[in-house]
């Protein structure tokens, strides 16, 4: 077990923080479809401006973070997997089988919003197989998947195989290794994605069904928020960040999993059915519970190499039980 952690590559701090951002993105997007216990959208009336700014900001901006976040890992993995085993596909085989299982316990038990189960699906169906494939097959099936999700407005998990592939794509080609090199890059785009986000979020109908205007526009704010992440990293505020975001990042499976458990305590807590909750109602219990979270994940990493389902998700698709504890 101890050579195993000597063997460990280092962790990208930029990923943990953006992933951390994204989490917290992710909950207050959940918050009312958790509560609404089995709702997977959160209703299209728009009780105020406020509610309306909560939608502009963060409706299905920050799960294409962490798609493309998926695809990054699991590529990284497999990178890493075939430097210690003859067969690593049959280790991301079972970490994706483990994900499917977590996926459906969710789904049946807490919440039939889960993404996790159609995460691990896509995985064996598209990012899986694409192993086999050279690097700028995957470049270019990505960018085909993307354009004919956006294009067929099927709805948001239409953009996950796109975005997976994207990610492994940007690992494959080494821009991930090289992600905190340069703010020019992150710069300008950054600056494109917000001039290209702009007139398309005016666009935006405020409906629930997916339409083209609602996937664009997050797509683009989605990468506006990442280059902006990127940014702030080569500034003195990187420090804050990463105490802030890198925490409750490097604990994101575990802190998605245990929200919605703690939304289903809080909901009732609000009063009245969260389709009528105030504006101010769905920040303070995202809030509150991100509080209890980072507390948790900080006071927990101090001690632990990982988060508790990271590494029994770990232990499966390893296949052996991995050092749990920070020598």
């Amino acid at each position: 077990m101890s050579s195993e952690v000597r063997q460990r590559r280092p962790r990208i701090a930029a990923l943990d923080v953006i992933r951390g951002f994204a989490l917290c993105g992710i909950l207050l997007a959940n918050v009312q479809p958790i509560a609404h216990t089995g709702a997977t959208a959160v209703s299209g009336a728009q009780a105020s401006p406020a509610d309306a700014w909560l939608n502009l900001l963060v409706e299905q901006r920050f799960f294409p973070i962490f798609s493309l976040l998926f695809g990054i890992g699991f590529s990284l993995l497999l990178r890493s997997a075939g430097e210690r085993t003859a067969r690593p596909r049959l280790l991301l085989l079972r970490r994706l089988l483990a994900l499917l299982a977590m996926g459906l316990v969710h789904h049946l038990l807490l919440w039939q919003g889960d993404i996790l189960a159609v995460y691990a699906v896509v995985g064996l169906v598209v990012l899986l197989p694409s192993t086999w494939l050279p690097r700028w097959a995957v470049a270019a099936l990505a960018f085909v998947l993307l354009a004919g999700a956006l294009t067929l407005a099927a709805g948001p998990f239409a953009l996950v195989p796109g975005l997976f592939l994207l990610g492994s794509a940007l690992t494959r080609y080494g821009v991930i290794d090289r992600i905190e090199d340069s703010a020019r890059v992150p710069a300008i785009l950054g600056l494109l994605f917000a001039v290209a986000a702009v007139p398309v979020a005016a666009l935006q109908v405020e409906e629930v069904r997916f339409n083209l205007t609602l996937a664009l526009a997050g797509l683009l704010i989605a990468g506006v928020y990442v280059c902006g992440m990127l940014l702030l990293l080569r500034t003195p505020v990187r420090p804050v960040l990463e105490v802030v975001f890198a925490p409750l990042g490097r604990m994101a499976l575990t802190n998605y999993l245990t929200a919605t458990v703690l939304v289903l305590v809080a909901a009732p807590l609000a009063g009245g059915p969260p389709q009528e909750w105030p504006a101010a109602t769905v920040p303070i219990i995202a809030g509150a519970i991100l509080l209890v979270q980072w507390i948790w994940s900080a006071l927990w990493l101090n001690r632990y190499l990982q988060g508790p389902i990271e590494w029994l998700w770990r232990w499966v698709t390893w296949a052996r039980r991995p050092a749990l504890r920070a020598s």
